[in-house]
Parts: C-alpha cells; sequence; structure tokens
C-alpha cells in the first residue's frame, strides 16, 4: 500500500508541476523566462485546463490518502481490495489529468468516475 500511496503523491507533484512547465512552453521568447517578469503572457488552454485538473486533484487526493492510510493502519482490512482500489485510483488519475488538458470531455469524465470508484473499493476494503 505504501507504493501506491508514493504513486498517487507522484501523480499529484506531476499535476502540481504540469501548468508551470506549459506555462514556460508556451511563453513567446526565451527572453520573457530571464527578464523580470513584469508583464507574464497569458495562460492558454492548456494551462488553464492543467491549472483545473490539479484543482480538481486537491479535491480527491485527501479521500484517498484518509483510505489509504486507514488501510495501514486498522487491523481485519481486505488488504488485496484496498491495493487494488489504490491502482484504479492512481491510473485513473495520471489518465484523467491527461485527458482533461488534452480537452477530451467524455474519457475524462469516465476517469475521473472511475478513479472515484478505485476509492469507494478502497473504503469497501475498511468495513
Amino acid at each position: 500500500m505504501l507504493f501506491w500511496i508514493f504513486a498517487g503523491l507522484a501523480v499529484f507533484l506531476a499535476n502540481i508541476y504540469l501548468p508551470a512547465g506549459l506555462y514556460f512552453f508556451s511563453a513567446e521568447t526565451i527572453a520573457s523566462h530571464v527578464g523580470p517578469r513584469d508583464d507574464d503572457p497569458p495562460p492558454n488552454r492548456y494551462v488553464a485546463r492543467a491549472r483545473r485538473s490539479l484543482a480538481n486533484h486537491m479535491e480527491n487526493l485527501p479521500f484517498f490518502l484518509s483510505f489509504a492510510i486507514l488501510a495501514l493502519v486498522l487491523d481485519g482490512v481486505d488488504m488485496p481490495r484496498a491495493i487494488l482500489g489504490a491502482q484504479i485510483f492512481v491510473y485513473a488519475r495520471a489518465a484523467f489529468m491527461l485527458l482533461y488538458v488534452l480537452g477530451t470531455p467524455w474519457l475524462r469524465s469516465v476517469a475521473y468516475l472511475t478513479g472515484a470508484a478505485g476509492c469507494i473499493l478502497m473504503a469497501l476494503a475498511l468495513v
């Protein structure tokens, strides 16, 4: 389970740096990054999507971490089910991040619901 906690945090970390990376590469010239940055270029649609994806991830990560930590500390947990739920969550959140930035509406929703199902599976493993 610890591996999947760290994997979930790695996806979160990638989601943190994705908007900054997209923003850096969307600048008109390299001079805009080495100067005083008084007037940053406006974010393009990919940067805006990456920021919204990060906001969504920040709303969902506490549920994942709570269920994962409870699975580690409680007795009588169905650990294979909890790990399966964590795997589903991590893969679905990685897919959600990419699909959100690419602007794929229906598959993005499927990825979101799949990640939520992973959290529900983790919660069910606790009872």
